[in-house]
């Protein structure tokens, strides 16, 4: 009977540990590797970037805003590096910051604030897009305005079924929050009325990057810092229409580890022969910033939906005004 008995326990106790194995893997938030150097020549440069691969070449879309909040147009320009040769092939956009890109075909397409002071009264005209085909030629067009007394900042596109999609950075109703609006051509936009991601309390919620995979959007934002983080953090959250929303339950999904100051921020995502890798911004947000790199083994389709595990609750939101 003892030996039936201590048989059984054995039995439950191994298929315990086993079934809380298989739970922890099921569970277990996706490893990004923070890859072990930062883009030196950034220095007192602003943190926005995008890379993509355009024209068979890896670039890297970055903004220069000298005088961090006290920035003048006329000293701030946009540049692309190569990220295999190190070298800058394009100066363009004098005036224009908080750079995004997005390419479609053989365009590239750039998304950049035109301001021409930063300090604590901003005047900017607001979010233009740059599109090239040689990286020499540029045209500019002027796509989102600001009303009333708002300011914009950040943005990002993508592509869903209906043409294309734009989350942008304002600082009303809440400083900071995102929008969106929706093109067919990436020329003529229309904003999106009703709808402000303001987080899940009313929240600081800045530099959103927006992807689509069918049938959800999936934004990266900055979350203000946060009792038992480090600073400036990254969140995740998806939607299948811009207004309900899902947090990640494995948020923050960066956030600033020792030597990356007190910010993970203005991530920008490429996948590249199979892996996937997030460009994010460390620093203080003040007075110095650099770019880092971390990887993740998989797909950005794979990265994306790994961050949202099946039978999980997840918190839910609205955008919704």
């Amino acid at each position: 009977m003892r030996k039936t008995l201590l048989f059984f326990f054995v039995c439950a106790f191994l298929l315990f540990c086993a079934e809380s194995a298989a739970y922890s893997q099921k569970y277990q938030k996706p490893i990004l590797i923070k890859l072990p150097f930062a883009f030196s020549d950034i220095g007192r440069t602003p943190m926005e970037n995008t890379p993509v691969l355009f024209q068979s070449r890896l670039l890297l879309v970055s903004n220069y805003r000298p005088g961090l909040g006290e920035a003048k147009g006329k000293d701030a320009y946009l540049y692309i590096d190569d990220l295999q040769t190190g070298k800058q092939v394009a100066r363009f956009g004098q005036g224009h910051s908080f750079v995004s890109a997005y390419v479609n075909g053989d365009e590239l397409n750039i998304f950049a604030l035109e301001f021409t002071d930063f300090g604590r009264v901003m005047n900017s005209t607001g979010i233009d897009r740059l599109t090239t085909t040689d990286l020499k030629n540029w045209k500019t067009e002027k796509i989102i305005l600001p009303e009333g007394t708002e300011h914009l900042f950040n943005s990002s596109v993508c592509r869903d079924d209906k043409g294309y999609v734009m989350a942008y950075e304002s600082d009303k109703p809440v400083q900071f929050c995102f929008k969106f609006a929706r093109s067919s051509d990436l020329s003529k936009w229309e904003k999106i009325p009703g709808l402000a991601f303001t987080g899940e309390k009313h929240e600081y919620s800045a530099c959103p990057l927006i992807r689509y995979f069918k049938p959800y959007y999936y934004v990266i934002y900055v979350h203000a810092p946060l009792s038992g983080h480090n600073g400036w953090i990254s969140y995740l959250t998806r939607s299948k229409d811009l207004e309900n929303w899902e947090l990640s339950p494995y948020n923050p999904i960066l956030e600033a580890a020792a030597g990356e100051g007190k910010n993970n921020s203005d991530a920008d995502i490429l996948e590249h022969e199979g892996r996937t890798y997030l460009y994010y911004a460390t620093g203080d947000q003040e007075t110095w910033g650099t770019v880092r790199v971390a990887m993740f083994e998989g797909t950005e389709n794979t990265f994306f939906e790994s961050h949202f595990p099946k039978s999980i609750t997840f918190t839910k939101l609205t955008a919704k005004q």
